[in-house]
């Protein structure tokens, strides 16, 4: 049989499908990652190539600088992984990687090696320096209503129903990054944008089919770079969601998966316990542990098996591609405890290893801090796994902050739970990197969780805005969205008002907004804006006093520049603070201005105002 040669130009993520109406007996019809760079502190890269026959094939790589450590080939022939070794100093440009069968070349691919950024290894990623807007990019803004229906997609456009895709994409969040930094925003953090081919509620982006591709209803690869690129010029870094737990039912690999051991229970689904406590309790069940972590989340997101260690693989690489891609400034990390925990410590350290000066939070959704402790990176907690996750979401202060506001003031409740619960973070390696947040788009609207009282509100943004951390707002927080059905994810991520023609109120421009609802979205983007010129609140020391039952909290933030003073009164009436309590803070200070309101108070004679929060700049 004479020899048929097949050469591949790859550009950007595009899918190869090479039919032979003659023989036909070997295609490519994906190569993940589409190319690589040079320059990595991790030499080694894995290709995954995906076509007819394919697997069968002899891998041979001719280039002075790039090595050829193995080409593996699964029970699938229709795959073969190839990783290679690139050496530091290889110049950018196209390698050849030849396959062939008995001495016959049958592809020839050409396969591309890029020049980094530059100072692409040291980027900053997000910290306590930023405030991180949180939004879903289906809800927020219709920038390109051409893309709202896709041939293919199933799940069609749809705003009359709550768990239908509303038509927001990329465009409309690109079209509002003036807004976004208007507001104080430094950091953007969207729901997962990854293709999601599901025939329904695919606007929550959880369920990928495909972990190289933008869904084409948001937008393109190409769109989200230029949101990256737009957003760095405004000095907002741009957080990607992953998740290395789950992928959709319908990922184009389950059709035909590499392996019988890609995800688990492949045969008949077998959704997880969510019992997540399980990896930390001495008593659990090995029974129990397994079914935590091998089974699906729901059933339409089958469990990924990161034991087979070239899906482990696939997924690193992948989340390196995008960072270097798409310039990241940090990963938002879905279902974080979900996953096999030696892959997790792999994941992670791999990243951090590649981008010192990242960071990555991580969902665990635990109320006990010391189950998130043992997760963060330098932990002396007893555990059984290791851990380069930097950062972790604050459930456990968000909780308590709302009972704090909420309840009545007694001996164990009101403003000593939360004050008890930031106590723990003795448990903490690194507490100030932690994400505190009011709410997220997985539960009740903030403003509903505290009984939607505007005052109480105030007090809530301005504890996550002035508290240690990284503060993060969902959109719509600052208008006071809400949600009428308890816990309903469909009306928690409403539209943002003004991101569609015709909506009666545009939020972006302050346009037939309720009154309440601008005095929110003023007091939340004058607060922002201070705190984002005020690196006191960023890496300053904090000191907490004891509440006393009497409706009142303070705390200080502090350095060697800058002391503030954070009062909060829940009461009906004025509150009188005695001030000589706290003497280790006030002490050579006479009065304090109010950064909301202008005004200044005395310290000697200091009363706050009734169902209030002053922000005190001592002087």
């Amino acid at each position: 049989m004479r020899t048929i040669k097949k050469t591949i130009l790859f550009v950007l993520l595009s899918t190869f499908a090479f039919s032979n109406s003659t023989f036909g007996q070997y295609e490519i019809k994906r190569i993940e990652p589409a190319f690589w760079w040079t320059g990595m502190k991790h030499s080694e890269v894995q290709i995954m190539l995906y076509g007819s026959n394919i697997g069968s094939l002899k891998t041979t790589v001719n280039h002075p600088n790039v090595e050829l450590k193995k080409a593996i080939s699964t029970s699938n022939k229709n795959y073969l992984f190839i990783y290679l070794n690139i050496a530091r100093d290889t110049k950018p440009g196209k390698i050849n990687i030849s396959l062939s069968k008995n001495g016959n070349e049958e592809i020839s691919i050409d396969y591309e090696l890029k020049a980094r950024k530059k100072h692409s290894a040291s980027r900053a990623g997000f910290n306590s320096s930023d405030v991180i807007y949180l939004l879903y990019p289906d809800r927020f803004a219709n920038g390109n209503p051409q893309n709202d229906e896709i041939d293919g997609y199933k799940d069609k456009l749809n705003r009359a129903d709550d768990y239908g895709r509303h038509g927001g994409d990329l465009q409309g969040i690109i079209d509002h990054l003036d807004y976004i930094e208007e507001m104080g925003f430094t950091a953007l953090w969207l729901n997962p944008v990854m293709e999601n081919a599901m025939p329904r509620a695919s606007y929550h982006g959880y369920a990928i089919t495909d972990f190289y591709k933008v869904d084409p209803r948001l937008g393109s690869n190409e769109q989200y770079l230029k949101l990256s690129e737009e957003a760095n010029k405004r000095g907002i870094k741009l957080i990607q969601d992953m998740i290395m737990n789950h992928c959709g039912a319908n990922h184009w690999w389950m059709q035909d998966p590499p392996s019988s051991d890609w995800v688990h229970y492949p045969e008949q689904k077998t959704n997880t316990n969510h019992r997540r406590v399980t990896l930390h309790d001495p008593y659990a069940s090995q029974a129990d542990k397994t079914l935590f972590e091998q089974g699906w989340f729901v059933d339409a997101m089958p469990d990924m098996n990161q034991d087979n260690k070239l899906l482990a693989d696939y997924l690193i690489y992948n989340s390196v591609w995008w960072i270097e891609q798409a310039n990241l400034g940090g990963i938002r990390h879905d279902t974080h405890p979900y996953s096999d925990a030696d892959f997790l410590n792999q994941w992670t350290c791999h990243i951090m290893e590649e981008y010192p000066n990242f960071n990555i939070v991580g969902e665990e959704w635990s109320l006990d801090p010391a189950v998130l402790a043992k997760w963060q990176r330098g932990s002396n907690l007893p555990v059984d796994f290791s851990s380069c996750l930097p950062s972790l979401m604050d459930f456990p202060i968000q909780v308590s902050l709302v009972d704090a506001l909420t309840e009545k003031e007694g001996w164990n409740t009101g403003f000593i739970k939360v004050y008890e619960k930031l106590a723990n973070d003795y448990l903490y390696p690194e507490p100030m990197n932690l994400v505190i947040f009011p709410d997220n788009h997985d539960m009740d609207r903030f403003y509903r969780q505290v009984n939607e009282d505007i005052d109480l509100f105030k007090m809530g943004i301005t504890y996550i805005s002035t508290m240690r951390g990284i503060p993060q707002i969902q959109y719509g927080t600052e208008i006071l969205m809400s949600n009428i059905k308890a816990h309903d994810h469909g009306q928690i991520r409403e539209d943002f008002p003004g991101g569609w023609p015709g909506d009666k109120s545009n939020a972006f421009e302050g346009k037939n907004l309720p009154e309440i609802k601008t005095e929110a979205q003023e007091f939340i983007k004058k607060l922002l804006n201070w705190r984002k010129n005020n690196p006191v609140i960023h890496t300053g020391d904090l000191m907490q006093y004891a509440p006393t039952h009497d409706g009142t909290y303070t705390y200080f933030r502090y350095d060697d520049d800058k002391t503030v003073m954070v009062v909060f009164n829940k009461n009906n009436e004025p509150a009188e603070i005695n001030t000589t309590h706290f003497y280790e803070r006030t002490q050579g200070f006479k009065s304090g201005t109010d950064i909301i309101s202008g005004e200044e108070y005395k310290l000697d004679n200091l009363k706050t105002p009734a169902r209030s929060v002053l922000i005190l700049e001592l002087k």
